[in-house]
């Protein structure tokens, strides 16, 4: 699983999910974390309905977003 140092809750495996932005340790990924939140679900909501998820991985899917984010600007 490739991982930085940035992020270090972040991963991409190829074997997973189509080599998709991922949780570590779970098929779920950050963009999906992301929709949800997007979709007004609640750190709560989410967390009910993935209890093997935490407050700090969904943080950690907003400040990788976040990141990418910058990133974009900086390059375009």
């Amino acid at each position: 699983m490739l991982t930085s140092s940035a992020h270090p809750l972040i991963g991409i495996d190829p074997e997973i999910r189509f080599g998709r932005v991922c949780l570590i340790g779970t098929r779920i990924a950050v963009e999906d974390v992301l929709g949800w939140l997007g979709n007004r679900m609640s750190f709560a909501d989410i967390i009910e309905d993935f209890p093997e998820l935490s407050e700090e991985q969904i943080l950690a899917c907003l400040r990788y977003a976040a990141d990418r984010q910058r990133h974009t600007q900086l390059v375009a």
